[in-house]
């Protein structure tokens, strides 16, 4: 197996699970594993209010959240269901709302649409015309569910093997070659949950894609220890429903902090987290990719409006006062970024769903962006039912 955030960890336990006594290695090249977008995102259990019905999305999402709070409970990991507030403040959010409500109803979730004067009562610091409560959703530190699926995959007798850079992968027809720059491994399957290098993974497998992964930065703020309690429930914006991404929103997260986040700003490294940071081969890659210019040309306005509300503190501070007007400038306060892995096609399409690609003898996970933490134990059952029965 190749990849060590959540889905990957998760898949090599479940395959262990199905397969017990097989010999598993997995590989990957950071130093410890989760650190890049199951550590850095806002540790929300997601219902799956938001996905299309019938989609991968939708139908894991719910599965997931089932699943991740009784892991948890299984392991002794602090999880908390604060329920997650969807606001509108315009009319044009509002009738989206209304759009929002209908399709939890066919995703088949408990929402209940309250007024503008239950949502003041619930939340005395948000304002909205009204407003979507989604009661099951959670919290957590997916860093250490994956610790602890970690630990299931050594005790079932699986190899974990951090800081090895895979970069030679050869499918033949009786065997596997892996290779790094100092070893090289044989084996009967492999499993790629590669995350920011999915892409360049499938490429190296030999697999014609019709895709890039277009890194997207998510800029997040902090608030003062003292405003930790301004808000009890996860706050959310109404999404636009055509952009991948869920708005700024306001997170409790179960370390007790507040924190604000994220944007979506194009990325100029894939996995490099200061403001700024560059990387030639990462931005040369996609600036010479048709998908992107076409991408970008669809989305000139929304793309300006994300730069300058990175470079400005004050307008991003206005996208949150929308529903929290009491927040200033001195509550934002800094905190890493993090980075989504956006697979866009060649017709400057983003993907929603996650996206599994099988050869005869590998599974790829191709796009699994939020909520793949969230889904992560079912999406590990189905590369594994793809793996071993081939469906």
């Amino acid at each position: 197996m190749i990849g060590g955030g959540i889905v990957g960890v998760a898949t090599a336990r479940e395959i262990l699970k199905q397969r017990p006594g097989a010999t598993l290695l997995l590989l990957d090249k950071a130093d410890t594993l989760g650190v890049h977008q199951t550590g850095h995102n806002s540790g929300v259990i997601h219902s799956g209010i938001y996905y299309e019905p019938g989609s991968l999305k939708a139908e894991l999402s719910r599965r997931g959240a089932e699943l991740t709070k009784e892991f948890a409970a299984e392991h002794g990991i602090a999880c908390e269901v604060i329920g997650k507030l969807l606001v509108a403040t315009d009319a044009a959010e509002h009738k989206r709302m209304d759009a929002l409500y209908e399709r939890s109803k066919i995703n088949g979730l408990d929402v209940e649409v309250i007024d503008a004067a239950e949502l003041r009562r619930r939340e005395p610091a948000i304002t909205g015309t009204g407003a979507l409560f989604v009661p099951t959703t959670g919290i957590i530190d997916y860093r250490k569910v994956t610790q602890a699926l970690a630990d299931g995959v050594r005790a079932a007798g699986g190899e974990i093997r951090v800081g090895v850079d895979v970069v030679g992968i050869a499918e033949h027809d009786d065997r596997i070659v892996i290779t790094s720059n100092e070893e090289s491994w044989e084996a009967s399957n492999l499993v790629v949950c590669a995350g920011l290098q999915a892409d360049r993974m499938a490429r190296l497998a030999g697999i014609a894609i019709d895709f890039q992964i277009i890194p997207f930065r998510g800029e997040y703020y902090e608030l003062p220890a003292e405003r930790s309690s301004l808000v009890h429930h996860l706050i959310y914006p109404i999404p636009d429903p055509d952009l991948p991404f869920l708005g700024v929103h306001l997170s409790p997260m179960i370390d007790g902090t507040l924190t604000v986040g994220p944007n979506a700003v194009l990325g100029m490294a894939r996995e490099k987290y200061k403001k700024f940071a560059f990387d030639k081969t990462d931005f040369w890659e996609y600036a010479r990719y048709r998908g992107f210019y076409n991408l970008a040309r669809a989305n000139v306005g929304t793309g300006i409006a994300e730069l300058r509300d990175s470079l400005s503190k004050r307008g991003y501070l206005a996208r949150c006062r929308k529903y929290c007007p009491e927040l200033t400038l001195r509550d934002l306060q800094p905190r890493e970024a993090g980075i989504r892995a956006q697979a866009v096609l060649r017709d400057g399409t983003m993907v929603h769903d996650f996206m599994i690609e099988r050869t005869p003898r590998s599974v790829h996970v191709l796009n699994a962006p939020s909520p793949a933490a969230t889904s992560a134990l079912p999406i590990a059952e189905v590369v594994t039912k793809r793996l071993l029965v081939g469906d």
